[in-house]
């Protein structure tokens, strides 16, 4: 389970530990929390609230050895970069901060990679371009970041029918996918995605 506060950063305040406590009290799975970390201390109280894992974004842009310092602090397994990106006029994938607000110049495979090599253990990958058409996940950069990087990309951005997810662990290689819309409004179960999942020959833990 991947739980985002999205509007953290961009008012400029933490993540709301009371609520990582309160999830991480019922949740008996992976938690990955992100949302206004902006500090090896934030990245702790989280941990503490619960996450196993810590999501930064904006931060790790702004300043790149955060991820460093949590990865020697807490283990790269602890540390997740994610990265927001869209296809320009040009063709090539550029990174976001900001929720997607602000342009870097950063290229999405270049960024990646830099994160990976400063610690990061794992890279959600959100496609801008495709988040909330429920039109699929944009493979094509999923590929290209996922070929690029030595740790479990996860494809976010896109999901609408169960096809979608098949089509991103294989064509895109990604090692996980991330929906939550298609989940929050009942369009489809988790249990329905893994059973499609399974039919289709990918290795899932069903329900």
């Amino acid at each position: 389970m991947v739980f985002f506060d999205i509007t953290a950063t961009a008012q400029g305040r933490n993540s709301m530990v009371s609520v990582i406590e309160r999830t991480a009290d019922k949740c008996f799975m992976p938690l990955t929390v992100g949302g206004g970390i902006r500090t090896v201390e934030d990245m702790g109280s989280m941990l503490k609230a619960g996450a196993d894992k810590v999501s930064i974004n904006s931060s790790a842009l702004a300043k790149p050895d955060l991820i460093r310092a949590g990865a020697e602090k807490f283990g790269s397994q602890c540390i997740v970069v994610s990265i927001d990106c869209k296809r320009s006029d040009s063709g090539a994938w550029e990174v976001y901060s900001a929720g997607g607000r602000k342009r870097t110049g950063l290229g999405a495979v270049e960024w990646a990679q830099q994160a990976v090599g400063l610690g990061a253990g794992e890279v959600v990958l959100n496609s801008i371009d495709a988040d909330g058409t429920k039109s699929g996940f944009d493979v094509a950069i999923t590929r290209l970041v996922s070929t690029s990087v030595g740790v479990p990309v996860v494809a976010s951005g896109g999901a609408g029918a169960l096809e979608h997810f098949a089509a991103v662990l294989e064509g895109g290689r990604a090692d996980a996918v991330l929906a939550a819309s298609l989940f929050h409004y009942g369009t489809f179960t988790v249990g329905q995605v893994k059973s499609y999942l399974a039919s289709h020959g990918i290795p899932v833990r069903t329900v």
